[in-house]
């Protein structure tokens, strides 16, 4: 087990998010340097980490407990070649360390030899000391858990780390490097997802790789000598270091253009329909968590919707199409579209994304229809592990906040999330003289009981009225305008 361990892996072995040990971190508990900790800052902060509390143990425990067959099972853990790879790997490892042993204690009995020659007061003394050194290094019994737990975590995962971003992700199952990344919120370069297009070329490094899936774009010899893959067509046996480009704005996302179909189209209520569709298998959507995009149906009615789902799951896109009475869109989706119907999409378009980096709290403030770029938002910083997530749901009534069992649930399920409802008793895309002046009430009565709220980020999505009577309010209060991201959403 190597001294120094990523945030994310020291995360998985001690059983705690990345965004736990980010805090101690920030606080001053814990010390790291470029990213890492080393194993004995670990234990210093966590000194009760018990074998028996092994995250990964207790997941594949749950996994065979849950019963759904042997397929769910076998999906949940390598292929049986890079099972053996990595078990081959800490076999070597351990061959080498009980070499390393050897080595040492024929050195130590080498130096007690010449230690009893010497036979002076200096040298017994020195002999003492040292008989009591290696009996404290040797206690019988004493093993480190985190070692323990490190070689189980390394025969299920495989840790992946990108250069030059230094993102690291972790690769379990059947993933490819490019699923797995992607399903950790790690927007690399890619295309067609299905070894067509080389975009997701990437150099190995350092670490072993295996070739699951056959691709039609050629390697040449000259970049196979050098290391080049591609990402979607290879899983990590071992630990790798990779150099791969990663998006780092909305301006390293192509425009795409793109033929989906509808997958279900269903009612939430009488003026709301959840539209999911499927993409290609060879053409999926890139986008950031936040985005637009235009969808055209029928012959020639089109509109601009925000994405309700993550970009880890880049297949499968959903919306959400409020009634408009008159608009011809949504008059199609309402009355016309149906299941395997063909929809244009283009984009992504819009600004309105996470700032990943940030380390404060997050604060998602949805108005009516915002709901959907804030539910991209929110699940791509569950994707990405972010802690002190707060969500405000504003409707115009009852019935326009129209999910409100995901946002509880993610409420109930996670310790630092916290979900708030609030029904203005108007319209909010109306908001002008009393009606401001009770939004900013509202908003105002927040602030006052949450008092890390303007520590925090601040994301305002919903129709464009209420949006800048929220943006004016946090900027008044004197937060910059780089930590209040908005967007308007018709």
């Amino acid at each position: 087990m190597s001294d120094v361990l990523s945030l994310t892996r020291a995360a998985r072995l001690i059983g705690v998010t990345r965004a736990e040990l980010q805090r101690k971190i920030q606080r001053g508990e814990m010390i790291s340097h470029d990213g890492t900790v080393t194993v004995g800052n670990l234990l210093a902060c966590y000194p009760d980490a018990q074998l028996e509390d092994n995250a990964e143990t207790r997941r594949i425990a749950q996994i065979k407990e849950r019963a759904f067959g042997k397929r769910v099972y076998e999906r949940a853990l390598p292929e049986p070649e890079v099972l053996a790879a990595r078990i081959t790997e800490l076999s070597t490892t351990l061959a080498r360390s009980e070499n390393q042993m050897k080595k040492f204690n024929t050195l130590l009995t080498r130096l007690w030899d010449k230690l009893d020659a010497a036979a002076d007061s200096t040298a017994t003394e020195l002999k003492d000391w040292l008989k009591q050194e290696v009996e404290l290094a040797t206690e019988p019994g004493s093993i480190n858990p985190l070692a323990i737990k490190d070689a189980v975590l390394s025969v299920m995962t495989a840790q992946v780390t990108v250069l030059p971003s230094k993102h690291d992700f972790l690769v379990e199952g059947h993933d490819t490097l490019l699923e797995a990344a992607v399903r950790s919120g790690i927007p690399l370069d890619y295309g067609c997802s299905g070894g067509n297009c080389g975009k997701c070329k990437a150099r190995v490094v350092s670490g072993q790789v295996k070739k699951t899936r056959l691709h039609d774009f050629v390697i040449s010899e000259a970049e196979k000598s050098q290391g080049y893959i591609l990402l979607c067509s290879n899983t990590a046996v071992s630990d790798l270091v990779i150099e791969a480009p990663v998006a780092n704005s909305v301006q390293d996302i192509p425009y795409q253009q793109i033929k989906a179909h509808v997958k279900t189209s269903g009612h939430i209520n009488d003026d709301m329909i959840l539209l999911h569709l499927q993409t290609p298998r060879t053409q999926r959507l890139r986008f950031l968590a936040g985005q637009s995009v235009t969808l055209q149906v029928g012959q020639s009615f089109s509109a601009e919707l925000p994405i309700a789902s993550c970009p880890c799951d880049d297949r499968n896109l959903l919306f959400h199409v409020h009634r408009q009475d008159g608009n011809l869109f949504s008059d199609y989706i309402f009355e016309h579209l149906k299941h395997n119907d063909a929809v244009e999409i283009e984009g992504p378009l819009g600004e309105f994304i996470l700032h990943e980096k940030s380390t404060r709290p997050q604060y998602f403030f949805a108005f009516d229809t915002g709901f959907a770029p804030i539910k991209s938002l929110i699940e791509h910083a569950l994707s990405l592990n972010v802690e002190t997530i707060n969500l405000h749901w504003f409707g115009s009534s009852r019935q326009s906040i129209y999910l409100p069992n995901i946002a509880h649930a993610w409420d109930d399920a996670l310790d630092d999330f916290r979900y708030r409802e609030h029904v203005a008793g108007f319209d909010l895309r109306t908001v002008n003289g009393p009606r401001e002046e009770k939004l900013l009430k509202l908003l105002s009565d927040i602030a006052a009981t949450d008092a890390y709220l303007l520590e925090g980020d601040i994301y305002i999505a919903g129709p464009e009225d209420a949006v800048n009577v929220a943006e004016r309010f946090f900027l008044g209060k004197g937060l910059p305008k780089t930590r209040v991201s908005v967007a308007s959403v018709k």
